[in-house]
């Protein structure tokens, strides 16, 4: 039974991820025979992340009021609504309304699921799982590309999507009665991080509001750059390709799937590294294969070497956000952690919400080879942020984040 219900809860980190990349891949085509401009992808995505960050900063009451099985429930079905009225959209502005609601449902199941396996299980399960997102997510584009070959369109595309959340929809409300069972068999198990295993012992709440507490805004922050490196790759990856190497919008679609593809491998991978290595150190080694990759894309190399580039780029960012998660309840507290994980969820989807749509403004306005350059200047950031949290913590004395 623990077997079946972990099972379920890696389907539901799939379908997370199945419609991530999918809006990015397709919009070369999609903003044609929809009749949007290029840049009009920033104001849907915006909608997106205002429903996640909404969703994200309440999901905490949510869970509290219904239980992370009934937000998940809810969550899923309103996520396959809302693929489906992408996939039969005839107007822009359908889109703009879709997508509002589409972000409610996947901020609320983000921050639950997180929360809850950072809760009880260890940090090699959050790898893994968030693996699992990057193989739904590397899966919408791959099903972009084929239907693209084949003759068929986008929104097809959409539909199954839509179609698969259904189905998980049903399977979540048939699996109901477990979860208040399984939260009960599976806490964190002995010598896990949040239970003051490797990296450090759980931090009791001190009765100051969150936003207090010490690590509080770098948390926050170190989110907000990571998930804008990665929204920046999967938003406008397509666009770079086609600008930079003439590739047809089905061969880019294809092709930036080897971002998602290095994040699937690279989560895979840091899930057996965190059982010798250290949260912290598993960011800092991340945040360098990121600027590594982006640097490749932009040097003139051979064009194979470059798109290999991104391929790196998403190695290095896949142990960053499941090990900044993993950390919240070891660094906050058991008892403030679902708090701080909606914070932090918030946070990031800010950064999806604000920095992709700048850098597709910018790119489209000026040079969309500029796409690469700006990137770069992200991570840099990024990589600076999670150091400072490094040595902070280290000179504190507290190893949750040490290297």
């Amino acid at each position: 039974m623990a077997t079946a219900f972990l099972s379920l809860i890696y389907l539901l980190f799939i379908s997370l991820g199945l419609p991530d990349s999918l809006l990015g891949a397709a919009w070369p085509v999609m903003h044609l025979e929809i009749g949007a401009a290029e840049d009009f992808a920033g104001l849907i995505f915006m909608c997106i992340q205002a429903g996640t960050i909404t969703s994200a900063i309440f999901a905490s009451h949510l869970i509290r009021r219904l239980g992370t099985e009934r937000v998940t429930l809810i969550s899923v079905g309103l996520t396959a609504v809302c693929m489906m009225g992408f996939g039969l959209a005839k107007t822009p502005w359908m889109l703009i309304l879709i997508a509002f609601p589409y972000g409610l449902g996947a901020g609320a199941i983000d921050s639950g699921l997180n929360e809850y396996v950072a809760e009880h299980y260890e940090s090699r399960h959050m790898s893994w799982l968030h693996s699992f997102w990057g193989l739904g997510a590397m899966t919408g584009p791959i099903l972009l590309s084929i239907l693209l070959t084949i003759g068929s369109n986008w929104r097809r595309a959409y539909l199954m999507i839509s179609g698969i959340q259904f189905v998980l929809t049903a399977i979540v409300f048939l699996s109901l009665p477990l979860w208040g069972r399984m939260a009960e068999r599976v806490p964190n198990e002995p010598g896990s991080e949040a239970n003051g295993g490797a990296n450090g012992s759980p931090i009791g709440s001190d009765g100051r509001p969150v936003y207090r507490r010490k690590g509080f805004f770098g948390a926050l922050f170190s989110m907000f750059l990571y998930c804008s490196v990665e929204q920046s790759y999967m938003l406008w990856g397509a666009t770079y390709l086609i600008a930079a190497f003439r590739f047809t919008p089905a061969e880019a679609a294809g092709w930036i799937s080897f971002f998602v593809t290095g994040i699937t491998i690279g989560r895979a991978l840091s899930g057996f590294l965190s059982m010798r290595f250290t949260n912290g150190q598993l960011i800092r080694y991340g945040s360098l294969t990121v600027l590594a990759g982006t640097i490749c894309v932009i040097l003139p190399l051979p064009a194979m070497v470059r798109v290999a580039g991104i391929l790196v780029a998403g190695l290095g960012c896949a142990p960053i956000f499941p090990c900044i998660i993993h950390d919240t309840p070891v660094r906050f507290g058991k008892h403030d952690a679902q708090e701080v994980m909606g914070y932090q969820m918030a946070a990031a989807y800010v950064g999806s919400l604000t920095v992709p749509a700048l850098i597709g403004v910018i790119a489209t306005r000026l040079n969309e080879l500029l796409i690469p350059w700006l990137i770069l200047m992200i991570a840099a950031g990024l990589f600076i942020a999670t150091e400072r949290i490094a040595i902070r913590k280290a000179t504190n004395g507290s190893p949750a984040l040490r290297s």
